[in-house]
């Protein structure tokens, strides 16, 4: 039979305490929810992207006598300065923010939409119980 270290065990007993915090962190809501949204932020970040460099910089460089801004650089000594990349990629950052921001905009008119719907909408046992306090009323002002 092996014999077992101390600090073998010890070693082994930490691993699976990490292991456990790993799984408690990973298995909650949030983590996940986190997580899909960096997955479709990419991917939404792709297509403007995409917007940006196929769409919009053509159109902007045929306004500007056909200026392609990719292309723009200047030469100091040996380096090539690739400012008009840069350019881009602040154009690119430009669209992604205004993108987002109008995106949390219109969640927030639908947000507001539910809240009023909601708010408006009473349930049917509030209804019953308005009539039937209605009808007492009616009872109570015909009797006197």
């Amino acid at each position: 039979m092996k014999k077992v270290s101390i600090e073998k065990v010890k070693e082994l007993k930490n691993i699976k305490k990490g292991a456990s915090e790993f799984k408690k962190f990973i298995s909650r809501g949030n983590v996940v929810d986190m997580a899909v949204g960096v997955i479709i932020g990419g991917a939404f970040g792709k297509i403007v992207t995409s917007l940006v460099q196929d769409i919009l910089m053509p159109l902007i460089g045929v306004l500007l006598g056909g200026l392609d801004f990719t292309s723009l650089s200047i030469k100091v000594g040996s380096a090539n300065v690739a400012y008009g990349t840069f350019l881009q990629t602040i154009v690119d950052f430009l669209i992604i923010s205004f993108s987002i921001f109008a995106v949390i905009k219109l969640f927030e008119k639908f947000k507001k939409k539910e809240e009023v719907q909601e708010e408006v909408k009473k349930a049917d046992d509030v209804l019953l119980l308005e009539e039937i306090r209605d009808l007492l009323k009616k009872q109570t002002k015909g009797s006197k």
